[in-house]
């Protein structure tokens, strides 16, 4: 099973979802909805990545703090982020996420502040995980 990725509308916000064969594969793939709002992903160049992990016993929580991590670490290196890994080890999890330093040529698109807990599900449904939540832009 391939993982899928997409957007919904939520008003003056924006819902994302990832759908993948387990949890961690959910994850990345609403990770590049999310950094789809704000760039063309695939212009991005995976030449540099960034790795952290975080503990948590909670999907649903560890879904939202892997999603704030990633934008809080690519505001602070200045990365558009294109590409995403995400292992997870009882209640440990790693991440690493591939990108560049923002350039010329890479068009903006919406700014994402953070991901929020409104609507926020991380469920199997038909053998297939399901991560969304609204960010707020």
């Amino acid at each position: 099973m391939s993982a899928d990725r997409g957007t919904f509308e939520h008003g003056a916000d924006v819902g994302i979802f990832g759908r993948g064969p387990d949890p961690q594969s959910a994850f990345c793939a609403a990770a590049e909805a999310m950094f789809a709002l704000m760039t063309d992903t695939a212009a991005v160049s995976p030449r540099e990545s960034i790795a952290f992990e975080f503990e948590e016993t909670d999907l649903e929580f560890a879904f939202v703090r892997w999603l704030n991590l990633l934008l809080s670490h690519a505001a602070d290196k200045r990365f558009a982020l294109g590409r995403f890994a995400l292992e997870r080890s009882g209640d440990r999890w790693k991440g690493r996420a591939w990108g560049e330093p923002w350039r010329e040529g890479l068009e903006r698109g919406t700014g994402v502040k953070g991901a929020t807990l409104t609507m926020l599900s991380v469920k199997q449904h038909d053998g297939a995980w399901d991560a969304r939540c609204v960010v707020d832009v």
